[in-house]
């Protein structure tokens, strides 16, 4: 799947787009004052980039490194390149808003090259900002700088360099996507087994760079889990890290640069563990009274002993409304709807089918019903489809974002009341009704992480009216023991919110890395870090 497929003004494929069933749109009229509207974006062509500040002595010195034709300046290329894929994201590229696109993309072919054009880019002060598959939703690819910089497009660093069956490791390079990485691990009997929203575009670079954390975590692990060796091109030189399965030689660099969303450097390898491609997948559907009667359940099974591969749990609203599976939309729910679980198994045949007989046990001890496999398989079949969904609710003139948290199971009551209750109540202030869905996205044993998806009219300001909301959701999970990002990321959205969670000293060690690492300040700035502050006078650094 070549980026520049990929639907500039939206998500995905654009011949996956479809638009809302009728009841949909008569509902979110009737329920939430969604007015039709003209949502469509404007044409790709009329949109013009700002002219580009790369001067000519720093676009000859990164031609030098890559060749000319890998470095593009282009209208389409820049549009193609700017910012993420958030709802306001979108509604602002839909509007034809690219100030803040990248001046060039440039394409290294490897390692050597990165480091060279990182090298390039320092000498000349242009801001780097490494780009994957551009699904950050948070902020993650808008550098906080109003000078010159480039998108490092990692797309032909796309490989398999490395598969050791004896210890099941295989080396990746960043610029493949996951379907990618799953053919060619097939080709040779193994997964990876990281299965994302984001899976069809998203890249191993960035999944790294994120702490990305896929459907099927219960299983295999969040993607750091799996990382057992990175190689990192920074201005500075090459990091290279990881050598053991676990170690006690110091502190470990890789979590250093797992999460630093290319604020330190750039990830070009990734070695991660990978397992024998399952025999077998099995998906069913659970019902539960309540959310708390299914959160209890899922709890039991993360606590005693392995759970299954996937493990999910939508609220009663997410469930009444279907958003579990979106091809379900517009049709009405089945009786005592409850809340829906979806439940998956991977490995062999006897694997699965041991594994299904001890889950089954413990569903029902807590008053968990079967529904039996078409629930499951029908979430299976549509695992990806939801990002189109939120394009459909754009042109209609709806609004629909979603965020992230993660605590301990002791403070999950809380922490869900809470976060629901601040969105709705800022969303009211605007003068906009909301629905505020929720599920259990991944689980622990010692906690789990929320997924929260909210549903509004437009209004008159969509961007400012959501800044408030999220807002007052950050300071909700704060309040609540909940971390700003499970999974997501930190990006320029969630910065401030982990400078609160780290402290002050946390943010000063941070710097100090950046500063050894960038001393020109030219990786990702504005990501992840809030901006140093001055020290005090006399003071040394």
């Amino acid at each position: 799947m070549d980026p520049t497929h990929m639907l500039w003004s939206g998500w995905g494929d654009p011949g996956r787009a479809a638009p809302l069933p009728r009841p949909v749109t008569d509902v979110l009229g009737e329920l939430l004052g969604v007015r039709p509207a003209d949502g469509r974006p404007v044409e790709l062509t009329a949109i013009e980039p700002p002219v580009c500040r790369l001067t000519s002595e720093a676009k000859e010195a990164v031609t030098r490194i890559v060749g000319a034709g890998h470095v593009l300046t282009d209208a389409e290329s820049r549009v193609r390149h700017t910012r993420g894929k958030s709802t306001t994201d979108l509604l602002r590229i839909r509007a034809g808003a690219v100030g803040d696109a990248p001046d060039a993309v440039v394409m290294p072919a490897d390692h050597d090259e990165v480091l060279a054009v990182l090298r390039a880019c320092s000498r000349h002060q242009v801001a780097v900002v490494p780009f994957g598959g551009g699904t950050s939703v948070v902020g993650g690819l808008t550098p906080g700088t109003h000078g010159c910089f480039i998108a490092l497009d990692l797309r032909a660093m796309n490989r398999l360099t490395a598969l050791d069956t004896v210890s099941r490791t295989a080396a990746l390079q960043p610029g493949l996507r996951g379907p990618e990485a799953e053919a060619l691990l097939a080709g040779q009997g193994f997964t990876l087994g990281h299965f994302p929203q984001s899976y069809e575009w998203a890249t191993i670079g960035g999944f790294a760079a994120a702490r990305s954390s896929g459907q099927a975590s219960a299983g295999y692990g969040r993607f750091d889990d799996m990382v057992t060796a990175l190689r990192v091109a920074t201005p500075e030189g090459t990091l290279d890290i990881g050598r053991a399965p676990r170690s006690a030689a110091g502190p470990d660099l890789r979590q250093l640069v797992l999460g630093s969303e290319g604020a330190f450097g750039v990830i070009t390898s990734v070695t991660v563990r990978v397992h024998p491609a399952p025999e077998t997948r099995a998906y069913e559907g659970w019902s539960f009274g309540s959310f708390a009667a299914g959160r209890d359940a899922l709890r039991a099974l993360a606590q005693n002993g392995r759970p299954p591969t996937v493990l999910r749990l939508s609220d009663e609203t997410e469930t009444m409304i279907g958003l579990a599976d979106p091809g379900s939309l517009g049709t009405a729910p089945g009786p005592g709807t409850g809340c829906l679980a979806v439940v998956g198994y991977e490995g062999t045949a006897v694997e699965v089918s041991g594994h299904r007989t001890r889950t089954h046990t413990e569903l029902r001890e807590h008053g968990g019903v079967f529904l039996g496999e078409a629930p499951g398989e029908k979430w299976a079949d549509g695992r990806f489809s939801a990002p189109y969904l939120r394009d459909a609710l754009l042109d209609i003139g709806a609004f629909a974002e979603t965020l992230e948290t993660a605590a301990f199971w002791s403070d999950i009551p809380a922490l869900y009341e809470n976060v629901r209750t601040a969105l709705t109540t800022a969303l009211a202030g605007a003068g906009l009704p909301s629905v505020v869905m929720c599920h259990v996205s991944h689980v622990y044993p010692t906690g789990a992480s929320l997924y929260f998806t909210v549903l509004s009219a437009q209004g008159d300001d969509p961007v400012a009216h959501w800044a408030l909301a999220k807002r007052a959701a950050g300071e909700a999970i704060l309040a609540s023991g909940g971390t700003i990002s499970h999974h997501h990321g930190v990006g320029s959205d969630h910065r401030d919110g982990y400078a609160q969670e780290i402290g002050p000293l946390g943010v000063a060690v941070l710097h100090a890395v950046k500063d050894r690492l960038d001393p020109s300040g030219i990786l990702n700035p504005g990501i992840l870090l809030p901006p140093a502050q001055s020290p005090p006078t006399g003071a040394r650094r």
